[in-house]
Order: C-alpha cells, then structure tokens, then sequence
C-alpha cells in the first residue's frame, strides 16, 4: 500500500462484481434517488425496422463501463489538465425500465416514469437505450412538474433525421422520434448533426424538420465547418438535451448496431462537440440509443458507448462547477 485513501480496502478490478454503469450504486427505490446522475436502461427495440438487438445495449453498455472503473476517484486527463468525475460527482444506476413486450405505449411509459424520477430527484437522467424510440417518452418526461428548467433545444447526434410522421400507422417508432419531439411547445428547435446517405426520411420530413426550427448537417458539411462553428450551430445558454445514436460513427469503429451507415464520425468529432457545447449550454438530459452489442463480437461498440457517456458526463459537470450559470 502507498497509503493513497483508493488503496484501501478491495481492490475492484473491472471485471469483478455486478456491472452497474461504471460500477456505481444501484437504487431500485425511485422515490429514493440522491445523485447528480441518474442511470436507467430502456431495452427496448420493438421501434426497430430492420435488424433488432439494442435491448441488450443497456447490459452491453454498463458492462463495457466497468472497463472506466478502477476504484479511484476521478480520471485525470493531462491533455485538459482536469480531473473528470471527481468523488463529489454522485452517480446512481436506477437499473432498467420494465419493457412489456409487444406494447409499445406501456413500455414507454415506463421509461418516462423512469426519466420523471430523476428529473424529480434533481439528477441529470442518463437513458441508454434501446433503440431510438426510447427518446419519445424521454422527452415527454420533460412536459411536467419535476423539471423546472424551461424550455429545450434539441441537439441529435444521428445518422438518420428520424422525423417520419406517421408510416402505416406507427408514430412511436425508431424513426418518428425527432418529430414527436419537434411538436411539443417546449422544445424550441433542434441541431441534427450527422445526417446522411440513404435516410429512413423522406424529402417532404427534412423539409417539415427544417419548417419546425431543425438545422440539419451532415458529417462531410461538419468536417467543413470546423469544431467551433459546427459548436456554433446550436444556441448558448439554452438548456440543452443531447440525444446521440451510436451509428452517427462510421461502422469501422461502431459496427454494434441495427442500421450501420458508412461515412460516419470518428471519436472525437463527437466527443469534442460534446465538449464544446457542455461549456456553453446547460445539459439537462442526455440518451444514448441504438447500441446492438450481437453485431459486434469484439464490444468495441459498447465500450465506444460507454467511454462517450463517461466523457461527456465529466464535461458537463466540468463546466458546471466553473460556471455556476451553467447548473439547470
């Protein structure tokens, strides 16, 4: 021992015990939630309309973050010289909304009774889907009384625009999420970042998307903008809720999910934009969606998945901590 206080006790390698995200607490109680960060799994993917398989992305994911869990508090990155997630950030795993198969509208509100406890518990809710339309009741849980924070821009990180209106009958599904979202009084516009290729949208919803507040941008359209202009595109000092489907990378490095799309970002593209825009914009609800860990045997996918959530998490309470106006 070299008496530093995170050698004491057990030595919790990653691949030992139960695989909580990131190895944090687990709280079954939702009326109980005391964190900063509140955790929950939406394994659903009945949304899908091609090869299902991100139900198991909450196991995948919060296995792959133990790999970011050595027992010490904080990770320090000597590029920024800051140590991320010190010991004073809280962070819960609420454990996964009940999924009740084939019915779509119960499971989904079971996931926005899950956001709505963290929202209620002052927690930044954390939802690792599932496919993406898990971001529907998300966003709902946002119409009521436990969140204060006023109203929302939405920034997707996605390669699909997912703003389908209604496709032979389904409105609830992996590609009507950003429209559900753009009806409700409460989100005021949206920045769609990686839209390309083949899309699950017609051109009629990119211009009803456009029409509704959206800015769309593909990935070559960013590469040319550059981080801080592309950074630029969604407004500051909105609260802001960050909705990321994992096939906005390019397959090479996320092959681990339903509708792969070539031509994708790479990681820090991503991950400097999430930056970027922590220390600008309060971040008041964040969702990772799409992960299929079956279609990755190396679980690369999961661990890209859950690298970007710890990062960002870290940035976020980052700026929260040097700018107090940045705290919903």
């Amino acid at each position: 021992m070299s008496g530093h206080g995170y050698e004491t006790g057990r030595l919790d390698l990653p691949f030992v015990g139960i695989s909580t995200f990131g190895k944090r607490p687990y709280v079954d109680d939702w009326q109980n939630i005391q964190a900063d960060v509140a955790v929950l799994g939406a394994p659903f993917d009945a949304g899908t309309q091609w090869r299902s398989g991100a139900r198991f992305g909450p196991r995948g994911v919060r296995e792959a973050s133990t790999l970011f869990s050595f027992g010490h508090a904080g990770a320090y990155d000597h590029e920024d010289d800051v140590t991320y997630l010190p010991g004073d950030v809280s962070i819960v795993d609420m454990g996964d909304a009940d999924i009740v198969h084939t019915d779509t509208e119960k499971s989904h509100a079971n996931i926005e009774a899950g956001v709505r406890a963290a929202l209620a518990a002052g927690a930044l809710p954390v939802v690792i889907g599932g496919d993406h339309s898990v971001n529907i009741p998300c966003i709902r849980a946002f119409s009521g009384p436990e969140y204060t924070g006023g109203p929302l821009h939405i920034l997707q990180i996605d390669a699909h625009l997912d703003f389908v209106d209604e496709r032979h009958g389904v409105r609830h599904g992996h590609g009507n999420p950003m429209r559900r979202a753009a009806e409700q009084d409460y989100v005021t516009g949206m920045t769609q970042i990686g839209i390309r290729n083949v899309s699950s949208t017609a051109k009629d919803g990119y211009a009803d998307a456009r029409a509704m507040g959206s800015q769309i941008i593909s990935v070559r359209q960013a590469r040319r903008m550059g981080q801080e202009a592309l950074a630029a595109t969604v407004p500051a000092g909105v609260p802001l809720y960050v909705t990321i489907d994992i096939d906005a990378f390019c397959p090479s490095i996320a092959p681990g999910t339903g509708t792969p799309s070539h031509g994708g970002f790479l990681y820090y593209e991503v991950l400097e934009l999430l930056q970027a825009v922590s220390g600008r914009n309060p971040v008041v609800g964040l969702d990772l969606v799409e992960v299929a860990p079956d279609y990755d045997p190396t679980g690369s996918t999961s661990i890209l998945a859950a690298q970007l959530l710890l990062n960002t998490l870290g940035f976020v309470f980052e700026a929260r901590a040097r700018h107090p106006a940045l705290r919903p």
